[in-house]
């Protein structure tokens, strides 16, 4: 097995990094069986603590497990690089890039000319206090419980934080399911297990979410609006049911990741309140404002707070304080909110076009809210093909599940309404479903 893999090194390091490539090239699967320890270093001419401390980095960083008297098994889902997706055809319309229509999103040029970075040295806080006024407010709006602001960067990095601040490696943490890839790679390369929480269009299930909790789940990450890929937003009764089963476990760490925020077409909800020991909100800007602002608010319980800016101080120290003029500049500026209500109200005629194109050939979809359409398919690497052929670029499932069924991710935050009824045409093709039309780009 070991010659069959081509595992190589003479170092715990080099034999790590080796497997890690082999990985990451798809030499060795997901779910494949490493030679034992004995085995690989005999082949390997070194000693089996070298093995075994190279096996030990390897499962640190979610790339494999243990899998009992199965020895170690590359992980179905290891946190490797993410290339971004191949680039498509000549002519192929993409829509698997998840950003934001650059149309709707601010110019910089204004507020640029107009910042004065105020931060001369190494002594002023991490949070500059104008940015950490209008997170307050646009946080307390939404029923959160603010004891103080952090800035991190972005909503993945103040995921990350919180998760470092509680778990450990090993530990369970019940993720949406499908749910943000991103997300699910972030908890493996932690080293901790992902538990999947079944997800309807209004959010996480209440009975899957209980499930998670009584299998051991330390925290748990979801998303109130937007959620990628379903676009699902939890309402008011279901936000009451999800807090009466996270009652029942007043240990469990709560992360809610509002990536949109205020482009996302739903209200703000949460799953919070003053009186959960462990829990953190992270709302980013990057939807509304643009991807290169990389930038989160997260409010959370004292103790939390606490770690993520104590691990900041022995970091990065801080987010950039004349990224921080940027954003609170923008979020204050009255232009900025009309083009923000503007893009929330734009993608929703989005979402609504495609949903009633797909509706008209009785084909099922989810977009309550956000920038993606989740369509239900029987077999999603024959749709993503055929919808290539016809000029369209989406997203297979498979990234973003883990138990749930197939599925493609359609991003709408450029697809106008023309454009969505000639996809649904197109889709229908693939599907055939009644009434088929094919069409041509």
């Amino acid at each position: 097995m070991a010659e069959r893999y081509r595992i190589t090194g003479r170092t715990a390091s080099e034999i790590a990094g080796s497997v890690e490539r082999l990985v990451a090239k798809g030499e060795i699967p997901p779910g494949a069986r490493l030679p034992t320890v004995r085995d690989l270093a005999a082949r390997a001419g070194v000693a089996p603590a070298t093995v075994a401390a190279a096996y030990r980095e390897l499962a640190r960083r979610g790339i494999t497990e243990g899998a009992g008297r199965l020895g170690t098994r590359v992980r179905d889902a290891a946190p490797l690089p993410v290339v971004p997706h191949a680039p498509l055809p000549p002519g192929v319309f993409d829509l698997v890039d998840g950003g934001p229509d650059p149309a709707l999103l601010p110019p910089l040029g204004p507020v640029l000319r107009r910042a004065r970075p105020s931060r001369a040295g190494y002594g002023e806080g991490p949070v500059l206090p104008a940015l950490s006024d209008v997170a307050r407010g646009a946080l307390e709006a939404d029923g959160i419980p603010v004891t103080r602001v952090a800035v991190v960067s972005g909503a993945l990095d103040g995921v990350e934080r919180v998760l470092r601040a509680h778990l450990r490696v090993g530990d369970r943490v019940a993720v949406e399911d499908p749910g943000f890839a991103s997300v699910h790679d972030l908890v493996a390369a932690l080293g901790m297990r992902r538990t999947p929480v079944g997800v309807d269009d209004d959010g996480p299930q209440p009975d899957s979410l209980e499930r998670a909790l009584r299998d051991g789940a330390r925290a748990v990450v979801v998303t109130p609006r937007a959620q990628n890929p379903t676009g699902a937003a939890i309402g008011a009764d279901r936000a009451r049911a999800l807090r009466t089963v996270l009652r029942a476990h007043p240990d469990v760490v709560v992360v809610e990741d509002d990536h949109a925020g205020a482009i996302a077409g739903a209200p703000g909800t949460t799953l919070v309140d003053a009186r959960r020991a462990r829990w953190a909100v992270v709302r980013s800007v990057a939807k509304a404002l643009g991807p290169d602002l990389r930038l989160a608010m997260l409010t959370a319980d004292a103790t939390t707070i606490d770690r993520v800016e104590g691990a900041q101080r022995v970091g990065p120290g801080w987010v950039s304080w004349l990224l921080q003029e940027i954003v609170a500049d923008l979020l204050c500026d009255r232009a900025t909110q009309r083009l923000l209500d503007r893009a929330a109200a734009t993608y929703a005629r989005r979402r609504d076009a495609l949903v009633g194109a797909l509706g008209r050939h009785g084909i099922a979809s989810h977009a309550r809210s956000g920038l993606n359409v989740w369509i239900p398919v029987p077999a999603e690497a024959t749709v993503v093909s055929a919808l290539l052929v016809s000029g369209w670029g989406v997203s297979a499932g498979e990234r973003f599940r883990i138990a749930s069924a197939p599925a493609i991710r359609v991003n709408v935050a450029r697809l106008a309404p023309d454009d969505a009824r000639r996809l649904a045409d197109d889709l229908a093709g693939a599907l055939g479903a009644p009434g088929a039309r094919a069409t041509s780009r």
